[in-house]
């Protein structure tokens, strides 16, 4: 698989966890947060030639590939521009005692994920990693076939676009189960069977159905 460059926007334990297994499977990462990319010289010291540090904007542009992973309250501040036609990963969660009350997610019509791609316009965006905590997806990887392998739920409008998730998935060491549509996202979002829960593929195709 060759995607180039995985810009994140976001390096907390979610985004500097899939910045690791990044560079681990031979891909080169761009790094940003919201504090500035010198504080994070640290973290991508320790990651090697392939991990840079840069602004939200920078990574955005230079990302063929681009990871989303912040609260989601500070969704609108994710730059449009840079990522048109882009795949983009979005790995949060909506919190209403974190994020504030939200109706139109809070009576079910929309997910946090739809209003993310509402914001980005043309990105094709894919809801991922969200389910997993950053310390078991750091060490739960396994390899294709092993009758233990985790699976990861995805869900996206572009076929293509999921195409390229699930194989980084893959690679990373995890299986993964399609849930449909972007707007299927919400049958993995917290307080669903498959929230922060170690499922085999099958396990999770079953959880899928009964969320």
């Amino acid at each position: 698989m060759v995607i180039g460059i995985i810009g994140i926007i976001g390096s907390g334990h979610i985004g500097s966890t899939l910045a690791r297994l990044a560079v681990n499977a031979g891909h080169t990462v761009v790094l940003s947060n919201s504090r500035g990319p010198e504080t994070l010289s640290a973290l991508v010291a320790g990651m090697g030639p392939a991990a840079s540090a840069a602004t939200a904007e920078q990574a955005a542009a230079h990302g063929d590939v681009v990871v989303v992973s912040i609260p989601f309250s500070a969704h609108e501040d994710v730059p449009s521009g840079p990522l048109k036609g882009k795949v983009v990963i979005d790995t949060g969660n909506y919190y209403a005692q974190r994020d504030g009350n939200i109706p139109a997610i809070d009576d079910g019509r929309t997910t946090n994920s739809e209003l993310l791609a509402a914001h980005l316009g043309d990105a094709r965006v894919v809801k991922a990693f969200n389910v997993i905590p950053y310390a078991e997806l750091a060490n739960e990887g396994l390899p294709p076939g092993h009758p233990e392998r985790r699976a990861l739920p995805i869900a996206g409008d572009d076929a293509d676009a999921k195409k390229t998730v699930t194989e980084l998935i893959d690679s990373f060491g995890f299986d993964v189960v399609d849930a449909g549509p972007l707007a299927e996202g919400r049958r993995f979002q917290p307080g669903t069977p498959s929230y922060v829960t170690r499922l085999t593929a099958a396990e999770l195709r079953e959880a899928l159905a009964s969320a």
